[in-house]
């Protein structure tokens, strides 16, 4: 494009050095100028253009740090089915959406559903026994919205010659009847990949479903995503939507350790500043929501954990966690050497603690203590001040879900944990008191892509039911800001292109229908409307880019292997 300069209401940098101004001008890709008017407009010249957004606020394109967003595609558009518990609320409305399915589609295919939550939707989860009285001989997988369950029915067992049942994998197990044959339940990685991936491989190319989630991203502000799941399966799929049209998504990805190529090096032809591999990623523990947080404090004997199927005594503990010790450093010795970014999913304070355990000494064995490494830990939903000290101390980041507390606020404060601990869940405040580099994401598909919803969320500490619990672990609203922009850019290790609006950096931003300095934080995600993203100095066009993704090579790929994300 030409070079231009945009104007808005206001200009918010996240520069502390120059936090507000009145233009930007763009030269190519880049930040050229930022200040006055006038001064914009002597950086590229009289005739180029001044163009008003017409936003009250012009930002730098949110950053989502942690996210899976082509899974988030595969598993959010047709022709899986959606039952999160914001489109399905109830059982009944779950059911609902299975007979739905089951009118109309094709006998011959397998029926596939995502979304599915115990806690909210107030049942517990489904075995092979319960789908097979729903869906009788077809083929059906209901997928955990926390993405560390999936639920089967007798026929899929059948057609994957698991009536002579198989040994539980590294890292994830199958839920069995006392006899030891499949029930129709699986846990974690392993388990999911298992299931998942031969329904994929079946199903038309996801290409056109990755982009429809790119799209969703970008009419929440995003501009900058990770996918924190990474699947070189997916490599061609990344590749094409980087180079189509009006692309709203720079990528960066963490390959999943599960994988046998994690430690190798990629290169992309789209180029790093669209695409590119960062680091490589594990999971400590699993989901609240499935019991299977490592937590050294009790699930709570409830009639919500009973629905659940959520044992007090067998969910939690240190039989939640998903490797031993050994394992994670047999993965960090092969990882860092590379240079790779780590990143520990940690939900439960005993991952939280058994992720720095193992960061501390790896970081001795490999000359990185003291060092810029900015290795990771993800959600962090039970950790303590005491760990997020240590995690500042150690130079790790930390990147925390406050959508766990939003949705299931209300349960987490009394219902599947003591107020003591619930009611603290997601700890902002000690996080950012801490002195660690403190991120905030929506992990998609596991939560809509909403950051101005977790910045209300943080800024508040109010649930989606209008709640507050633990209302000292509100942050200010600067600082939940920056958390979704110049905090998240130096997670994801991008601090130097992207995150706030100054000289030299890419030209992403975000339009705003209000100043969000100047509307109550308590509803700012409900008063505040997005109007518009840039990518590198040019307005995101999504018509354009879905209607290119749609023309474009649609060779069916394998589709990526399930990781799990909350």
């Amino acid at each position: 494009m030409p070079d231009f300069v945009l104007t808005a209401g206001t200009v918010i940098t996240m520069d502390g050095e120059r936090p507000r101004a009145d233009a930007v001008a763009v030269s190519g890709s880049r930040i050229v100028a930022v200040g006055s008017l006038a001064d914009c407009v002597a950086a590229v010249g009289p005739d180029a253009d001044v163009i008003d957004t017409g936003a009250r606020a012009l930002l730098p394109g949110f950053v989502e740090p942690h996210g899976h967003p082509f899974l988030g595609g595969v598993l959010t558009q047709p022709p899986i089915a959606q039952i999160t518990p914001w489109v399905a609320p109830t059982w009944d409305d779950v059911v609902a959406v299975f007979t739905a399915a089951l009118a109309a589609s094709n006998p011959s295919t397998p029926l596939v559903f995502n979304g599915f939550d115990a806690l909210l939707q107030g049942h517990a989860a489904p075995t092979a026994a319960d789908l097979d009285e729903i869906f009788g001989d077809r083929v059906a997988a209901v997928l955990d919205n926390s993405a560390h369950g999936i639920y089967f029915d007798t026929a899929l067992i059948e057609q994957y010659g698991w009536s002579d049942p198989p040994p539980d994998p590294e890292g994830g197990h199958y839920g069995r009847n006392p006899d030891g044959s499949l029930n129709g339940q699986g846990f974690e990685v392993p388990l999911l990949t298992a299931v998942m991936t031969p329904l994929i491989a079946g199903m038309p190319s996801p290409l056109t479903s990755g982009a429809g989630f790119f799209a969703a991203m970008s009419r929440a502000g995003y501009t900058t995503t990770s996918d924190m799941a990474y699947d070189p399966q997916t490599e061609h799929d990344y590749e094409t939507l980087a180079a189509t049209t009006s692309c709203p998504l720079r990528v960066n990805l963490w390959e999943m350790s599960t994988t046998d190529t994690y430690a190798e090096p990629v290169t992309f032809t789209a180029g790093e500043e669209m695409l590119r591999k960062a680091g490589v990623k594990l999971w400590t523990d699993g989901a609240v929501w499935v019991g299977s947080a490592a937590t050294s404090f009790p699930y709570l004997d409830t009639e919500a954990t009973r629905r659940a199927g959520i044992d007090p005594a067998t969910a939690g503990g240190t039989s939640s966690l998903n490797y031993t010790r050994s394992q994670v450093d047999a993965i960090l010795d092969k990882a860092a050497p590379a240079g790779w970014q780590m990143s520990f999913h940690a939900n439960g304070d005993l991952a939280v603690e058994l992720a720095l355990d193992a960061y501390e000494a790896a970081l001795a064995r490999h000359g990185l203590t003291g060092a810029d490494h900015r290795w990771r830990i993800e959600h962090l939903g039970g950790a303590t001040r005491t760990q997020m000290n240590r995690a500042a101390r150690l130079g790790v980041h930390v990147s925390l879900s406050p959508f766990q507390y939003y949705f299931w606020g209300e349960l987490l404060d009394g219902a599947i944990f003591d107020h003591e601990h619930g009611s603290r869940w997601q700890p902002t405040a000690d996080a950012l008191a801490s002195g660690a580099c403190v991120s905030l994401h929506n992990d998609g598909p596991v939560s809509p892509p909403s950051p101005l919803i977790n910045i209300q969320t943080v800024t508040s500490r109010r649930t989606r039911a209008g709640t507050v619990h633990g209302a000292d672990q509100a942050i200010p609203l600067d600082a939940a800001i920056r958390a979704q922009t110049i905090d998240a850019a130096r997670t994801l290790r991008r601090d130097h292109l992207i995150g706030s609006i100054e000289v030299g950096k890419l030209a992403d931003f975000v339009e705003l229908s209000e100043d969000p300095y100047a509307v109550d934080p308590a509803t700012l995600g409900e008063t505040v409307r997005v109007n518009g993203t840039w990518v590198g100095g040019s307005r995101i066009d999504l018509d354009a880019f879905l209607a290119a993704v749609s023309n474009s090579d649609t060779t069916p790929s394998t589709g990526p292997r399930l990781g799990p994300c909350c």
